[in-house]
């Protein structure tokens, strides 16, 4: 896994998704365009100021630049049912989370 090409990924999308230009964004972070876009492309690797720049900026936390893995469904309940077989107390807040969220 290219962890910064994926950062880059991700941030393009997110300002894509939020409707910024790369040369937008780049002046309210207080960046080059140039450095946007190698940021984006993998090239350079943004300093943490930056990355909480560009998270203020974005209105997302620095930890969404971070997720780049997408699951399948049936994934992310094996990956749940297996947390909560190891944990009770895991399977306790997943209920009371479900029966918060269920619709009469």
């Amino acid at each position: 896994m290219d962890i910064k090409k994926n950062l880059g990924i991700k941030i393009r999308s997110i300002r894509r998704a939020k409707g910024y230009t790369q040369e937008k964004l780049a002046e309210l972070v207080g960046i080059e365009p140039p450095s946007l876009s190698y940021i984006e492309t993998g090239k350079f690797s943004p300093s943490v100021e930056t990355l909480q720049k560009l998270a203020d900026v974005l209105n997302v936390g620095v930890w969404e630049f971070y997720y780049f893995d997408t699951l399948s469904n049936g994934q992310m309940i094996e990956e749940l049912t297996a947390a909560m077989v190891r944990n009770e107390n895991l399977t306790k807040i997943f209920y009371n989370l479900f029966k918060s969220l269920e619709y009469k």
